[in-house]
């Protein structure tokens, strides 16, 4: 046996799973789409291309909507939105719509989740099928995660690094090894539900964009990856 076959066979293959989808909301009035999703921890906000709307996640009663710039990835720090608009991403004030400040994307356009995490922005690269950590200040690039998927979604939660990917038809939500990009987990979306973005909860569900759907779809995180 060769080196090469023996390093296939010992590797290991990551769980996969079928994705449980507990709940759709939307599509929300006026929007046509959905690409980023966060959780402020009481409300989910989707941005739907001119405006990022809020929904109680129990209700799914829309809340309130922010005027924005809104066709990417979105993300919140806990007390500011992060928004990609086209080849920059700026930073948003909840109360009043505000764009405090703008850093460019590393993506110069291309670029399609986001999410915060370790006081960094963390920002997938659609057709580079990268990840990269960013600073939040700067835009410097801190970091390069690589994947052999298109990239969409990017989130957090309790140290596991998960991505969304999307292509054709099939889409899956993948939990990485956030230093080697290794799969260890993957959950298969239905075919043609696919998933633009991506955000947890901090518990058991994550949050996923449906793209054209103009849906939002709320995905159980598996049990094991809780305990």
């Amino acid at each position: 046996m060769n080196s090469t076959t023996a390093s296939k066979k010992d590797k290991p293959e990551p769980v996969s799973r079928t994705a449980e989808i507990v709940r759709e909301y939307g599509p929300f009035a006026g929007a046509t789409s959905v690409a980023g999703v966060t959780h402020d921890g009481q409300r989910v906000w989707a941005a739907t291309g001119a405006q990022l709307v809020a929904f109680d996640p129990a209700s799914g009663e829309t809340t309130r909507t922010l005027d924005c710039t809104c066709d990417a990835g979105t993300a919140y720090d806990g007390t500011y939105f992060y928004q990609i608009a086209e080849a920059r991403i700026d930073k948003i004030d909840p109360a009043s719509g505000k764009v405090l400040a703008s850093i460019p994307t590393p993506g110069h356009g291309s670029d399609s989740g986001l999410t915060w995490a370790e006081g960094s922005l963390w920002i997938g690269q659609y057709r580079d099928r990268k990840i990269l950590q960013i600073d939040p200040v700067s835009g410097a690039v801190l970091r390069t995660i690589e994947s052999n998927r298109f990239v969409t979604g990017v989130t957090w939660v309790d140290g596991e690094l998960w991505h969304a990917t999307w292509e054709g038809d099939e889409s899956e939500l993948r939990r990485v090894d956030p230093d080697s990009g290794a799969v260890l987990e993957r959950l298969e979306m239905p075919r043609g539900a696919n998933v633009s973005g991506l955000e947890s909860d901090g518990a058991e569900l994550f949050y996923c964009g449906g793209g054209g759907s103009g849906k939002v779809r709320a995905v159980r995180r598996p049990r094991a990856a809780r305990a």
